[in-house]
């Protein structure tokens, strides 16, 4: 049971260390918990609710955010989440199952799809029961409009605001239970493992600069993913795929980080998300003779196929010299919603609204979007299984820092929120149900040490490179060689690109010397943890020689399934990525030619 100050369902009070928290040989404060939650997000919220309810709180649970917690990457979702809720006119969970089994090249597991179809629905219900502002239809049902990749409107929407609105109501009905302490503004550097088990977190307390130890019996891994990677790109700065690596590095493998996500709509020039709900509305997208070039690509579903085949279009249209030329020196595609009339889009689109006008001046009732394709999400991450759990005891992974293999090579639209309240739920049921049998490890001190040691390390480089510059060029890198389209040629570059990188921010001091907000600290651990990530990611498509979803090789364009119906895994070693494979789960379909 929590006690004193940590059971006020607040962050903790840093000035005033609380009654239960322990002073270790080690660090600054050693602190301890049931459970751990990494990432406040949909995943990390949906499963605190879960096993604080399921324990009735009688449980104590830490939850570790580098930012503030409502500004969790999860708040900038916005056209909606899928999940079947009008049987009666049409649609089905199997409907939905070969969606998205064949949005992903029929690289997700099946299993695992059926899993996620039947459990949504219960999902976005019990967020009405819990009072988010679902959009209501003219008889009152809940809102759904279409998606890329799906056969039926199944996309759930509160405005263009879904993740906003579900994030604020997992977090009211969390304040229900006295069962949390907060700790926002922590920067976790390391996941401690010992003998073959979680014993706890390693961070920095930014707001002090106190080194702290959290430990726990269970941790959650739900920190998201990893698009900042690239320069243009719809993340928040803030999400460099810190849960990933430190995973990673802890013995955890990798799985399928050579797909990531392109999104067909990125504002230009900086890469705001101009979310598919535009085009679920009716947008069109323009090529610079104003046409509706879709109609080449995908005839049946037009500007509504999935994510990487429109994505891809919109490359084939301005490497064919028709696109727009752009203010950063690209090219650009337009998004067209004038034809919607204001009404619909001051009702349905008012976030894109207020967006375009604020960052550009420009007013989508009157004028066309300029977009191009843009990093967005992580298909791949920590392999789990179908429940969440990974290969290290005590540990669980859920939302996109996670890989339980339901996107495979191409996540379809409004799947990703799904994907967190789903896995959420899942794995706050699973870690409520293992508690009792969870023991307190003890905090290996050799390994806590270390993980200070190497805090200290960095802060004590000298030499003369710059690290916002190695993280320009990283990101430059990955742009140019590891995009829509890659070959084999360009991705070795990128792959030595990015190794000498890891080698030269060996020699990239920290500026700031100081302990509290060391915003230059903090860029140097995510520099480092970027680079662990993009490493892996082109490692993996360097090595996966066909093209599949969001992995489209120009020097092998089509897909392999002899060779290639396979899971890439990577391991850590001191030498780089390790990959090994294992197959797909193939249950209910066959693979066919993906047409649309």
């Amino acid at each position: 049971m929590p006690r004193g100050p940590l059971a006020d369902g607040g962050a903790i009070p840093w000035s005033k260390p609380p009654d239960t928290v322990e002073r270790g040989p080690f660090m600054d404060r050693e602190l301890k918990h049931d459970v751990v939650i990494l990432g406040a997000g949909l995943a990390g919220l949906r499963a605190a609710v879960e096993i604080s309810r399921r324990l009735g709180g009688r449980v104590d649970i830490g939850i570790v955010s580098k930012v503030q917690l409502m500004r969790a990457h999860s708040v900038c979702a916005e056209g909606g989440t899928a999940a079947v809720l009008r049987t009666d006119l049409g649609d089905s969970q199997e409907l939905h199952a070969w969606d998205t089994v064949k949005g992903s090249d029929f690289l997700a597991d099946q299993d695992v799809v059926r899993t996620f179809v039947d459990t949504i629905p219960k999902e976005i219900r019990q967020l009405d029961h819990w009072g988010i502002p679902w959009t209501r239809d003219a008889e009152g049902y809940i809102a759904q409009r279409p998606f890329g990749g799906h056969s039926y409107p199944r996309a759930t929407l509160a405005a263009d605001k879904t993740g906003f609105f579900e994030m604020q109501t997992l977090y009211d009905q969390l304040q229900r239970y006295r069962t949390f302490t907060r700790y926002d503004e922590f920067f976790v550097t390391d996941i401690l493992v010992e003998g073959g088990r979680f014993a706890g977190l390693v961070g920095l307390h930014t707001g002090t600069g106190e080194t702290v130890a959290i430990r726990g019996k269970a941790l959650l891994i739900a920190s998201g993913g990893g698009g900042t990677l690239y320069g243009f790109t719809t993340y928040s700065q803030t999400v460099t795929g810190d849960g990933m690596a430190m995973a990673y590095r802890a013995g955890l493998p990798l799985e399928d980080m050579e797909f990531l996500q392109f999104h067909p709509t990125g504002l230009v020039p900086n890469g705001i998300l101009m979310t598919e709900a535009c085009r679920g509305e009716g947008g069109y997208l323009r090529n610079n003779t104003g046409e509706r070039f879709m109609e080449k690509y995908a005839p049946k579903l037009m500007e509504l196929a999935p994510r990487d085949m429109v994505s891809r279009a919109e490359t084939e249209e301005i490497l064919a010299g028709r696109g727009f030329p752009a203010s950063d020196g690209g090219h650009y595609i337009e998004l067209d919603l004038t034809h919607l009339g204001a009404d619909r889009i001051n009702t349905r689109l008012p976030l894109i609204r207020e967006v375009t006008i604020k960052f550009l001046g420009l007013d989508p009732i009157e004028k066309p979007i300029p977009i191009r394709p843009v990093a967005h999400y992580s298909m791949g991450g920590i392999e789990t299984d179908i429940n969440g759990l990974t290969r290290v005891a005590g540990v669980w992974a859920a939302g996109e820092a996670a890989c339980v293999s339901l996107h495979g090579g191409n996540r379809l639209g409004s799947n990703s929120t799904a994907e967190c309240l789903v896995w959420g739920g899942i794995t706050g049921r699973e870690i409520a149900t293992a508690l009792p049998k969870l023991g307190q490890a003890d905090l290996p001190a050799a390994r806590a040490r270390a993980a200070e040691d190497r805090v200290k390390a960095v802060l004590a480089r000298k030499g003369g490179e710059n690290l916002y510059e190695l993280r320009r060029q990283l990101r430059a890198i990955m742009d140019t060689n590891v995009g829509v389209f890659r070959n084999g040629g360009d991705l070795q570059k990128a792959l030595d690109t990015i190794r000498d990188i890891q080698r030269r921010q060996a020699n990239a001091p920290v500026a700031d010397q100081s302990r509290v907000y060391n915003s230059n600290l903090i860029h140097a651990l995510e520099l480092e943890n970027l680079a662990d990530l993009a490493e892996v990611t082109v490692a993996g498509a360097l090595a996966r020689k066909e093209s599949r979803g969001a992995h489209a090789r120009r020097d092998f364009a089509t897909r392999d399934d002899a060779n290639w119906l396979k899971h890439t895994l990577a391991f850590h070693t001191a030498d780089g990525p390790r990959l090994e494979y294992k197959p797909v789960t193939i249950d209910m379909w066959q693979p066919v030619e993906r047409k649309y």
